[in-house]
């Protein structure tokens, strides 16, 4: 992992280089940039995937004792960071606390390298900091430094990190993750430091929603996952702009395939091959917008069998 050195302390990244377009990944509070190793792997043969780990509690450097580590303060980071790599039309992709980060980044103008952003499952408006957890959060880090450390050795152990109010779903696939994004905090007392959450930043929903709102022009989608029905947060953000649209990533495959249920499997097979035809690289000089066309056509196709024929 790379690191740089920023006005707040020294940050760890992965940068997948190449020239591709820019993704810029945020994780959470108590994660690190780990959190999208599955996404980059995915993504990096044609994009550039940065992922920065952040001073939200899973950090292994320790920030400087006057830096400022309210969230504003964090998007600002993020905003040099972007800088100091001196990348241009970036894709800003935030999820869990991320998401947060990017909104104060959109409703500051923070960064003029941002070209499109992404929230995924992220915290938004006034449900901030959102569920168990995040009351566990707050209630948690109003304790000075040392009380703070004695409360997070609980989760030395598997069946509390497990808990509603600890990482809860995140562990269903096994805690490996989150048994080495708590290590920092649980041994290093500079990192407890700043981890502590003495500042006036819970309210972010009610102080900059507003502003994050009244700066949503241009067109966006939301999107849910696979047999899910959108949100509140989903369904208020789409409130905020006439152009927004949403819709779940099977209803975004039919649109693709241009067709409407009940079909058979051997229907969906045909229309796949039709449109793999019409829209091959090979078919149009290997133009790049169509090898983005068939990537599109291939994820739908992907979709549709998953939803429908699984």
């Amino acid at each position: 992992m790379t690191a740089v050195e920023l006005s707040s302390g020294v940050i760890e990244y992965t940068d997948t280089g190449g020239d591709g377009p820019v993704l810029v990944l945020l994780h959470g509070l108590m994660m690190d940039a780990s959190l999208w190793d599955g996404v980059i792997a995915g993504l990096s043969g044609d994009h550039r995937c940065v992922a920065p780990t952040l001073p939200l509690g899973a950090h292994r450097h320790p920030m400087r004792p006057d830096a400022d580590l309210s969230l504003p303060g964090i998007a600002r980071l993020v905003a040099e960071f972007i800088d100091r790599l001196e990348l241009t039309e970036v894709t800003l992709v935030g999820n869990d606390t991320g998401g947060v980060l990017v909104q104060l980044l959109m409703a500051g103008d923070l960064s003029p390298a941002l070209g499109r952003v992404v929230l995924v499952s992220c915290d938004a408006f006034d449900n901030f900091p959102p569920g168990l957890t995040g009351k566990t959060l707050v209630a948690a880090g109003r304790l000075a430094p040392g009380p703070f450390g004695l409360f997070m050795q609980q989760l030395r152990l598997r069946p509390v990190r497990r808990l509603p109010i600890a990482f809860g779903w995140l562990t269903k696939r096994g805690d490996a993750a989150t048994a080495r994004w708590l290590r920092p905090v649980l041994t290093q007392p500079e990192i407890r430091r700043d981890t502590v959450w003495q500042r006036p930043s819970w309210k972010l929903g009610q102080r900059h929603g507003p502003a994050y709102e009244a700066r949503v022009r241009d067109p966006f989608d939301l999107y849910s996952g696979k047999d899910r029905k959108p949100g509140a947060g989903q369904r208020r953000s789409a409130g905020t702009d006439a152009s927004a649209r949403v819709a779940s990533a099977r209803e975004q495959a039919l649109a693709v395939f241009d067709i409407d249920p009940p079909f058979t499997q051997t229907n969906l097979k045909a229309r796949y091959k039709v449109l793999v035809k019409m829209h091959h690289p090979d078919a149009h000089g290997g133009d790049k917008e169509a090898e983005e066309k068939l990537k599109i056509i291939n994820q739908a196709y992907t979709t549709l069998k998953a939803s429908y024929f699984a």
